[in-house]
């Protein structure tokens, strides 16, 4: 009779177990859901951030969405670029060049010279922004200094915007009347 009240108890043991206090043994680390909670837990690190690429070049644009907005409102400047490339797009939300010339803006006056080409050459179209030519060269001038090559490229052809962007895409940044 002790054996079998021993048996059942042993049996029972696991419904009366409790949760581990110390934490969650194996928790998911690497993974893009891990992203997301943190992301959604205000947490953003360079690695989270960086994972939006992943996500959105496979064609996650929501939740890349979501990771770059959080990692931008922290003061990413490379995940406000990227900001601005969704919003271009339209992926993950509508195109929106006024929230992409703002991502853009932001990223410049935050010192990124990738930023400082990107609104240069809004300025210089128009796109998003008002059209400012001379302020456009003048911030491409300083993406140029800076060694971004596209921005010296753009520099040595007389601010030829052709030589940056394909002829094929000209339709996207015409002025809208």
């Amino acid at each position: 009779m002790l054996r079998t009240v021993l048996a059942c108890l042993l049996l029972a043991t696991p419904a009366f177990a409790q949760e581990d206090p110390g934490g969650t043994l194996n928790p998911d680390e690497m993974s893009l859901d891990r992203v997301i909670d943190n992301i959604r837990n205000g947490q953003t690190s360079m690695m989270d951030c960086a994972s939006g690429y992943g996500m959105t070049k496979s064609g996650d644009h929501d939740p890349a969405r979501e990771t770059f907005q959080a990692c931008a409102d922290a003061g990413y400047t490379a995940s406000m670029a990227w900001m601005s490339y969704m919003d271009q797009n339209g992926y993950g939300g509508e195109f929106d060049p006024d929230a992409s010339a703002e991502w853009n803006r932001r990223a410049a006056e935050a010192g990124d010279p990738l930023g400082m080409f990107n609104h240069g050459v809004d300025l210089m179209r128009g796109f998003g922004t008002p059209q400012d030519e001379a302020a456009g060269r003048a911030m491409v001038d300083r993406a140029a200094d800076a060694g971004i090559e596209f921005a010296q490229r753009l520099r040595a052809a007389d601010y030829d915007l052709d030589v940056v962007t394909p002829d094929a895409d000209n339709w996207r940044y015409a002025p809208v009347f």
